[in-house]
């Protein structure tokens, strides 16, 4: 008996340092924006900071770990600097465990994005391009943005038509 309560305190010791390790796998409380919302996810989250959604102003985007890739699109001229939050730190921050994120720009326009697309190296929300904020005029004030230059398989038409931009909304579905 001594023995199986020591097995069930080992793996239920291992269990809570791996939540540990993984914040986004523990439901929790987002800090709520103060400025101007750029960016709502809904859908399968656990980390909400209001009506189960999960809101972020510039300014809390801005504070998760920033990406920045060089890569030309088929959109702008030569090869632009992009920076932003990777798709992959986004949704570990709401701790998303969908596997479609029905993605919405401002216009309504509606693209689906494999949750799978969100990996190490991979995609972005961009905020600023050459070090500079992106106008909606300008295709911002977010563009997912596929780093298109680093994989051949990022450079066809099914991953361009992913490349929303003016984003505004991602409602994470399974």
């Amino acid at each position: 008996m001594t023995n199986l309560f020591s097995r069930f305190a080992a793996i239920a010791s291992v269990g809570l340092w791996l939540c540990a390790l993984s914040p986004a796998a523990v439901a929790g409380d987002l800090a709520k924006p103060t400025g101007e919302v750029a960016l709502t996810l809904s859908g399968a989250i656990a980390n909400t900071n209001g009506d189960g959604t999960a809101a972020f102003d510039m300014d809390m985007l801005k504070a998760l770990p920033a990406t920045t890739f060089k890569t030309g699109t088929i959109w702008t001229p030569g090869v632009n600097a992009f920076t932003g939050v990777s798709l992959k730190a986004l949704l570990a921050a709401v701790g998303a465990q969908g596997t479609n994120l029905h993605s919405i720009a401002i216009n309504d326009y509606a693209v689906e994005i494999p949750a799978s697309d969100a990996v190490e190296g991979g995609p972005i929300v961009a905020y600023a391009i050459d070090d500079k904020p992106m106008s909606v005029r300008d295709k911002g004030p977010l563009w997912v943005i596929y780093p298109f230059d680093t994989k051949p398989g990022y450079k066809t038409e099914e991953v361009y038509s992913r490349a929303i931009w003016q984003l505004t909304k991602i409602e994470i579905n399974n």
